[in-house]
């Protein structure tokens, strides 16, 4: 079982592509035509990423901080044992880094085997901006990184390899993917309004830990929005019936993708905000919203169905989601692993869905500013 960076045999993100297009002829031309012409080989540096976020991210973090085994069917995809992610495969996080040709993200609190050579993933499933000082909020992510950038300058000030020095820290990528578990959270004890009037604190969060960022000397800064939240299969299964909700053409739960946008907005604005105030720094905004719903709108033109049921859960159509009965506990069922399912357990993605994702991400349509994503190790 391992949950670092660098445990895994894997392919190169395009043999990847290569293999999922030759699937099926419908898919080839969707896949196909997302794949960027120069897709990891633009790097003039050693990429540094340092992450910062929940589940949508975490590499093995649960596991690692408490101990929790993430067994299968997660995982079953690509790693074919526990990996400590909450999918079938990889996140998107994990095909970023095949865009550069670097090991998998290692979390930070890995005992065993650790690669830091690379960067640190603090992100773990669960977290959220608020409250402050729980582990493992975002203010104590960003604690812990303060301590690992402390103790890396010390022992590489003293002849030690494989770690990170002070230009590996100056140049490398700060990514934050946080605030879902905030507003899913939020709803389920306020109602529509109470939690709009709440996006402010949350938005407050993701602030001070940026300018904490920039105060070490980051100045390269790549923030994702949140997803659909209206479109979770679990939303969908634990709140329809229970409130009077109002579902959009393609069945998502208005209020709750709403309350995504009006987050969404917030973290735009402040982007454009730190830009400002910031000297010498890029602001990646990247509009993950827009990416996952088009998933999901348009869901055939990518050859998913069902894009609103779990693969992994219990219930059947149309959601395949129960709390009591979730992917892994007794009873659960299960899709074919050949077939291409956007949601995994009901909350996270499947890798199919992830690498659509990722590939909408590398070409920088869906960023502001539209760079990129391999800009920070260029020269």
């Amino acid at each position: 079982m391992g949950d670092g960076g660098g445990a895994y045999s894997r392919p190169p993100l395009v043999q990847l592509l290569t293999f999922l297009v030759s699937i099926t002829a419908a898919v080839v031309v969707v896949v196909a035509s997302l794949v960027p012409p120069s897709l990891g080989y633009e790097c003039s540096r050693k990429p540094v990423i340092f992450n910062f976020g929940d589940s949508n991210s975490d590499t093995g973090g649960i596991s690692a901080a408490l101990g929790f085994t993430i067994g299968l069917p997660n995982g079953r995809t690509f790693f074919h044992q526990s990996s400590g992610r909450l999918s079938d495969g990889r996140l998107v996080i994990d095909f970023l880094c095949e865009s550069l040709n670097i090991s998998y993200m290692t979390p930070y609190l890995e005992s065993v085997g650790p690669n830091f050579t690379t960067g640190a993933n603090f992100a773990i499933s669960g977290s959220s901006t608020l409250p402050q000082f729980v582990p493992f909020s975002l203010d104590i992510q960003i604690l812990q990184f303060l301590r690992f950038q402390s103790r890396s300058l010390q022992f590489t000030g003293q002849g030690w390899k494989d770690l990170v020095d002070g230009d590996g820290f100056q140049n490398a990528l700060y990514m934050f993917d946080i605030g879902q578990n905030d507003l899913a959270g939020a709803f389920t004890y306020l109602s529509y309004d109470q939690v709009i009037q709440k996006i402010p604190s949350f938005l407050i969060e993701i602030k001070a830990a940026v300018w904490n960022i920039y105060k070490t000397g980051g100045k390269n800064i790549w923030i994702h929005n949140t997803g659909p939240l209206g479109c979770l299969p679990q939303k969908l299964s634990t709140m329809t019936g229970k409130m009077a909700v109002e579902v959009d053409e393609y069945g998502c739960l208005k209020q709750l993708n709403n309350a995504a946008k009006q987050f969404n907005e917030g973290l735009s604005a402040l982007c454009t905000e730190l830009r400002t105030e910031m000297k010498n720094v890029t602001i990646v905004y990247v509009d993950i919203y827009a990416i996952k719903y088009d998933l999901i709108a348009n869901s055939t033109k990518y050859g998913f169905e069902n894009p609103l049921m779990a693969c992994c859960g219990y219930g059947g159509p149309p959601y395949n989601f129960n709390p009591n009965v979730t992917c892994g506990k007794t009873g659960y069922n299960i899709c074919n692993e050949g077939l291409r399912y956007i949601s995994w357990d009901g909350i996270h993605y499947t890798e199919a869905a992830n690498l659509e994702v990722t590939s909408k991400i590398l070409f920088g349509n869906y960023s502001q500013p539209q760079i990129k994503f391999d800009y920070f190790c260029r020269a």
